[in-house]
């Protein structure tokens, strides 16, 4: 999307957009809802989208591959899907969880998937195999948030045990585990070097943690009520944060001053 590019609004979706993601190659908006649908968006088609059917709930989560070619969904139906975004259709469902899906990512390659769910696990999928490569059971209430370092040799989960737990997907045994937050942890975000977490909570606090030295590194107040989403920018110098106070707020990351 061009930076001088307008703002658009994008009407569709026929009830709560859950979350909304751009591809790799930055040529498409994907979003899900409580409509059960998933809708892609361009800049070149003035506000009309293609819609994506599959899923019999809320959609909760959506992901593209790092090559763009296949859209990732967690559901309130307790399944996830994949599709094809060139032929824009339903290639397979991955079924294991009992409760609702409440986010699935890619691994950078696209091989496997980590997803988690209401029922307080975090499992490790074969995209190929369609099976439970791994079922991880350390969270002992909802997981909200799960995000794969950028070399995609762990997994991050956030949980409302207010606990995050950092899995190595190789040997399938937690690495670090870090009491979090005051409250319910709801978004998570890897720096592009791999060496930073960022977390956001229902406690009105972002935190940002030194993963090298398995450490806290910053707590940041701004926010008025739950936080909602956090994420960095491409680059790591940047890193955004949105609450249920209707506010977005854009920050600096200044790591350059630790070295």
């Amino acid at each position: 999307f061009k930076q001088n590019m307008r703002p658009f609004k994008f009407i569709g979706h026929k009830g709560a957009v859950n979350e909304v993601t751009i591809n790799p190659l930055g040529n498409i908006i994907a979003s899900c809802s409580n409509d059960e649908s998933v809708r892609l968006w361009t800049n070149t088609v003035n506000g009309k989208s293609q819609l994506l059917k599959g899923h019999t709930g809320p959609v909760r989560s959506v992901d593209f591959s790092m090559d763009s070619r296949l859209i990732l969904t967690g559901s309130n139906d307790k399944t996830l899907r994949l599709f094809s975004l060139s032929e824009k259709r339903f290639i397979s469902a991955y079924i294991g969880h009992n409760n609702w899906v409440r986010c699935a990512r890619f691994t950078p390659d696209a091989r496997l998937i980590g997803s988690c769910s209401d029922d307080n696990t975090v499992k490790l999928w074969d995209v190929t195999k369609k099976n439970v490569v791994h079922t991880f059971l350390d969270h002992l209430e909802d997981v909200n948030t799960v995000r794969f370092s950028p070399d995609g040799t762990c997994l991050a989960s956030g949980s409302a045990d207010r606990k995050i737990k950092i899995f190595d997907i190789r040997s399938g045994r937690v690495i670090q585990h870090y009491d979090a937050h005051g409250s319910s942890v709801t978004c998570l975000s890897y720096h592009p070097s791999g060496k930073y977490l960022i977390s956001s909570s229902m406690d009105s606090t972002i935190k940002i943690w030194d993963l090298v030295n398995g450490q806290i590194l910053y707590t940041m107040h701004g926010h008025e009520g739950p936080i909602c989403s956090v994420a960095f920018s491409k680059c790591g110098e940047y890193f955004c944060s949105g609450g249920a106070d209707a506010v977005l707020m854009v920050w600096k990351s200044n790591f350059n001053s630790l070295t």
